[in-house]
């Protein structure tokens, strides 16, 4: 992994409609410049379910669909190359057939298929999935706005694979952060997400230790479509 760092992409990031998720292939046609991006922890509650799926929000052991307000995001990967440099960043392509997970909790903080201290999920699958970019880069998910629990602010993990074959050999993982008077509002408006006594106080971004080690460049611009939000977030992985 030192030799295999990862990048955000600086310039317009071509937040998608929520429907549809037209891609900014403007954006993708010229050349784009990179910066280093930090790489986060990958926490307790990853599992490699293998489930190949773009809408995320069933649980395939019994079909059921998690509520909360949907949240569509798009994750673009990028190649940097190894010619020349722009300003502080560093050229790079779309990276095609690379394999991206995410996962997070439901509107009331828990993952699935994992044994807690407050819960055990295992057996179930909802909230988890990955996809393969395509020849843009991209990938697309369906999912929701996530929930939280004591001790961390509002997440998303993912995880960056650019050879199956090599389970943890070539992989970043990281996670997605929201504006935190956005989730006041979403928290506030939609029943979901409404707790019943005897939680602590929500953590919020500049609580939370793992946001502090580099969180504030993995923000997540939220677009209003009149369902929920739609997303797009841009990572590239250096490979010279």
């Amino acid at each position: 992994m030192n030799r295999r760092k990862m990048l955000t992409l600086i310039g317009a990031a071509g937040i998608n409609k929520f429907s549809g998720y037209s891609s900014a292939n403007e954006s993708v046609r010229r050349t784009l410049s990179c910066v280093l991006t930090p790489q986060q922890t990958e926490g307790p509650y990853f599992v490699d379910e293998h489930l190949h799926r773009s809408d995320i929000r069933s649980d395939p052991s019994d079909g059921s669909i998690k509520e909360g307000l949907p949240l569509a995001l798009e994750i673009r990967v990028f190649a940097a190359g190894t010619g020349t440099k722009a300003g502080n960043g560093i050229d790079c392509k779309p990276l095609a057939g690379a394999s991206v997970d995410i996962w997070h909790c439901d509107a009331q903080g828990i993952y699935s298929d994992v044994t807690d201290s407050s819960f055990n999920t295992v057996g179930k699958k909802f909230l988890r999935g990955y996809q393969v970019t395509d020849t843009s880069g991209s990938v697309r998910f369906l999912t929701i706005y996530p929930g939280w629990y004591p001790g961390r602010t509002v997440h998303i993990h993912f995880k960056i694979r650019t050879d199956p074959e090599y389970a943890r050999a070539r992989e970043f993982t990281s996670q997605l952060y929201f504006n935190d008077s956005i989730t006041d509002l979403v928290y506030a408006r939609q029943r979901a997400y409404a707790r019943k006594g005897g939680y602590l106080p929500r953590t919020r971004n500049e609580g939370d230790s793992i946001f502090r080690e580099g969180g504030d460049q993995l923000m997540l611009t939220l677009l209003e479509t009149g369902e929920g939000y739609a997303t797009t977030f841009d990572v590239g992985l250096e490979t010279g």
